[in-house]
Formats: C-alpha cells, structure tokens, sequence
C-alpha cells in the first residue's frame, strides 16, 4: 500500500495526460487534414472514407474511457484513505476530507480530458460525413 499512496497521482495523471497529448496530436492532424482536403484527390468512395475517418477512432476511445481512468485513481485514493485510517485508528474528519478531496481530483482530471475529446471527435466526425456527402452527391452521375 506505500507504493500505491506514493505513486497513484502520479500515475493516473500521467496515463490522463498521455491520453490529452494523444487527442490534441490527433486532433491538431484531422484538422490540418481538413483544411488541406482535396476532392479531386479521390476517384473512389472507399479511399475517401479511411482517409476521413482516420484516427477518429483512437480519440473516441479515449473520450470515452477518460472518466473511468479517472474514476480508478478515485477510488484507489479512497481505499487509500480508508487504509490509513484503518492503520492509524485515528477518525479525523481533516484527514479524512483531506484524502478523499485529494481522490476525486482524478475524476475531475479524467472528466477534463473526455470532454475536449468528445468534442474534437464530434467535430471531426461531422466534417468527415460532410467531405463524404459532398463527394457522393458530385460522383452521383458517375
């Protein structure tokens, strides 16, 4: 348990801020891939929807799962917390506070990077189908 009550914030917030280095890389590339998207690069449907929908999947994965790797390292810090109350015997409401406040800074961290991914993902979605409905309906004839 030491090694838990020493490393879990470090550990938590480097898999959630290895998740937002992830979403912002990807992101920051969808976005430079729609600004310099060319329809008359494609002649085929099919090519067209991997290179738009590209890596969309990774950052929905991570929106997704964010909250719950947050949501680990708070009831990690709470078993953590009740550990070391169990061990001292003593029942401060200070300490107690204290430890469960620090817990559920992880859920809120895992919340602040779900929520710009989902959003990057929505965006990066709608332009997708966007590229997608534009190409179809100038292919139509074709």
């Amino acid at each position: 348990m030491p090694f838990l009550n020493e490393y879990i914030d470090i550990i938590i917030f480097g898999i959630l801020g290895s998740m937002s280095f992830i979403v912002i890389t990807l992101g920051i590339e969808r976005m430079i891939f729609f600004i310099r998207f060319k329809e008359e690069k494609y002649d085929d449907l099919h090519k067209l929807k991997i290179d738009v929908s590209r890596n969309l999947t990774c950052i929905g994965i991570i929106g997704s799962n964010a909250p719950y790797v947050g949501l680990l390292g708070t009831v990690v810090g709470i078993i953590i917390t009740f550990y070391n109350m169990g061990q001292s015997g003593s029942f401060e409401t200070a300490s107690i506070m204290t430890g469960l406040s620090l817990a559920l800074k992880a859920t809120a961290l895992g919340i602040l990077v779900a929520i710009p991914s989902l959003v990057i993902h929505d965006f990066a979605i709608r332009a997708a189908n966007k590229r997608i409905d534009i190409f179809q309906s100038n292919h139509k004839d074709k």
